[in-house]
């Protein structure tokens, strides 16, 4: 399953994303992976969630950034849940919602064949989100 949290910047959304993960690992059976664009969060997140800061990598299209999800996805099995913040800026995409549309699509296959939940946070107002991914918003700020 892949979840959206939308609002504009500054609005908690990785507040609330660092919440989830902190409450997520003290239940979990399997891994639970943090995936930001720097380290900056690195002591707000509990020490059994891991922290991947992307700008680490040479990451330069958003299709490179879904193929790092997936090789992290594939190479652990225990692997439960991924918190994906900085999605826009991660992935390179922006404004362009056809596009994000389709990265979203892309994660729910991933997430589907590996068995593993996708939290994104998504630094734009529900109104400017394509209503095709309404279903996947499970927070508007």
């Amino acid at each position: 399953m892949v979840s959206l949290i939308v609002g504009e910047k500054g609005k908690g959304k990785t507040k609330y994303l660092l919440e989830k993960a902190n409450e997520a690992v003290k239940v979990a059976s399997g891994h639970i992976v943090y995936i930001d664009k720097s380290a900056k969060h690195m002591y707000e997140l509990n020490n059994k969630v891991r922290l991947i800061d992307a700008s680490r990598y040479p990451l330069k299209s958003g299709d490179e950034f879904i193929g790092f999800i997936l090789g992290i996805a594939s190479q652990d099995y225990d692997l439960q849940q991924i918190y994906l913040d900085g999605f826009l800026a991660n992935t390179k995409v922006q404004d362009d919602m056809a596009q994000i549309k389709a990265y979203v699509k892309h994660l729910e296959e991933i997430s589907a064949l590996c068995s593993v939940d996708i939290i994104i946070s998504l630094s734009k107002d529900k109104a400017d989100v394509d209503p095709d991914l309404y279903e996947n918003i499970i927070l508007a700020l």
